[in-house]
């Protein structure tokens, strides 16, 4: 490892430990705060990683909903959003899909099915034009409220998205649900992001909204931060990894 990206692993360890702090206590950098760790990690000491994160669903699109009534795209909006700032924070380059409840599907489309088409082809063009990696994030749900715990899917195809959803996995287990333990899952055509992408992607089910006791938690603001503290701190281990594997 050269000594560029030493001292871009040490400047982003002192920050990490500070976001740490501050993200579990649940408050927030202040904006000049946020601007002077930024400009600490983004420096051109070496190339600024860079991650594609897609809040799942949107607009007429709910997804599922919880057991109090929570519809999904809400609370993958809110925590894509924290996802963005902290890893900002951190000197990552970050193109969301959506900043907003809405679909993102092309002007003058009509039609639920041709909507929906143009929605996930507009995803994917953001997920591939990504040179680093790519998250997406959705909560699950089950007929039976007793399942809990996230759990992380890839490409069978895609060796960075397998790796990626491993370190990920561990994130949860080890911060935020240490009784986990679902593995990574490899899925084929049936989730159309993953498969069509070459960018190293992962779809991240957060928790299930059908279990009374993760949905309450997921509906808490508190909660949702740890939640993309989590993942960051997986998108973390992931980047030293490759970096380290180069």
């Amino acid at each position: 490892m050269n000594s560029k990206i030493i001292k871009r692993t040490a400047a982003c360890c002192g920050i990490f430990l500070l976001l740490a702090g501050m993200v579990w206590a649940g408050d927030a950098a202040g904006k000049k705060a946020q601007e002077r760790i930024s400009a600490a990690v983004s420096s051109p000491i070496a190339e600024r990683p860079q991650v594609a994160l897609d809040a799942g669903h949107g607009g007429m699109d709910g997804g599922c909903v919880s057991v109090n009534g929570t519809a999904e795209k809400g609370i993958n909006l809110d925590i894509a959003l924290t996802e963005r700032e902290l890893l900002t924070i951190m000197g990552w380059e970050v193109t969301m899909t959506r900043e907003d409840d809405r679909s993102v599907y092309d002007e003058g489309v009509t039609g639920l099915a041709k909507q929906k088409q143009s929605d996930m082809k507009n995803r994917l063009a953001v997920f591939d034009s990504c040179k680093g990696a790519a998250v997406s994030i959705h909560q699950n749900q089950f007929t039976d409220s007793r399942y809990s715990g996230a759990q992380m899917f890839y490409s069978r195809r895609n060796s960075g998205g397998e790796r990626l959803a491993a370190a990920m996995q561990r994130q949860f287990v080890q911060l935020l649900q240490p009784e986990n333990e679902r593995e990574t899952k490899p899925v084929d055509d049936e989730l159309f992001l993953l498969d069509k992408t070459d960018t190293p992607a992962v779809m991240a089910e957060c928790g299930f909204l059908s279990n009374p006791e993760e949905a309450a938690k997921l509906e808490t603001p508190e909660y949702r931060r740890q939640v993309a503290f989590t993942i960051m701190t997986g998108m973390l281990g992931y980047y030293a990894g490759s970096i380290h594997n180069s």
